[in-house]
């Protein structure tokens, strides 16, 4: 079974992708963090992120591995733990830039697609184009979505409760930056992929979500 989850930043699909993972013990890969690895291998070769070129080619060297629990997920770059290193601001502005590379997002979706259909049991993916192009046919596709301010306090919670120095307006100018960049980009943009569940987070806690989409996995299941 292929559960693909998609929308905007800050919308829940991280967490309501691991809990979906654990209820039904299916791998959880979280492509979100396969391409903020990418983008660390970028800074960390010093290379420029306007050089798309050798952005690509750095990229496509890299060795990018996930391991781990849904709770517990482990991010390695070329062998070496950067978990910590790839949620830094820098390191999501980095990748917002270097997933608009149309060489880099065709080396993660051939990863990402490998990675699904290997899956023994199948697997919860979670990111921008997963129903519209990693997973056209996926089993089951939700595309979660939530107003840019009810986003940005999330995310802004987050970032307190992890000790990093930022302020909402400065989180909320983020989301909105990346937002446009997600939606603008010619290669895989932002899109409610056809077929999908839309569920919009911003008034709804998250048992609600999770048990919204439950109830829809479990009638798919039913009627499989």
């Amino acid at each position: 079974m292929i559960i693909a989850i998609d929308g905007p930043s800050g919308a829940g699909k991280s967490t309501l992708g691991k809990m979906l993972a654990k209820e039904f013990g299916l791998l959880y890969l979280d492509t979100g963090a396969m391409y903020r690895a990418a983008a660390l291998t970028v800074i960390k070769a010093g290379a420029s992120l306007e050089d798309r070129q050798k952005v690509a080619e750095i990229a496509a060297n890299a060795k990018i591995e996930l391991t781990g629990e849904p709770d517990s997920m482990r991010v390695l770059l070329d062998g070496e733990d950067v978990t910590a290193e790839i949620r830094t601001p820098d390191a999501a502005t980095a990748a917002s830039v270097v997933s608009t590379i149309s060489e880099v997002r065709k080396i993660m979706v051939e990863h990402q697609r490998a990675i699904g259909e290997s899956a023994t049991k199948g697997c919860v993916l979670e990111g921008r184009d997963i129903g519209s192009v990693v997973f056209p046919n996926a089993d089951i596709k939700f595309f979660l979505t939530a107003k840019p301010e009810a986003r940005a306090r999330r995310r802004f919670a987050e970032d307190q409760a992890k000790g990093r120095t930022t302020s909402y307006e400065k989180t909320l100018e983020e989301i909105n930056r990346r937002d446009e960049r997600d939606v603008s980009r010619s290669d895989s943009p932002l899109t409610i992929p056809q077929n999908a569940t839309v569920i919009d987070t911003s008034e709804l806690d998250l048992k609600d979500v999770f048990d919204l989409m439950l109830e829809k996995i479990n009638a798919h299941r039913a009627s499989a």
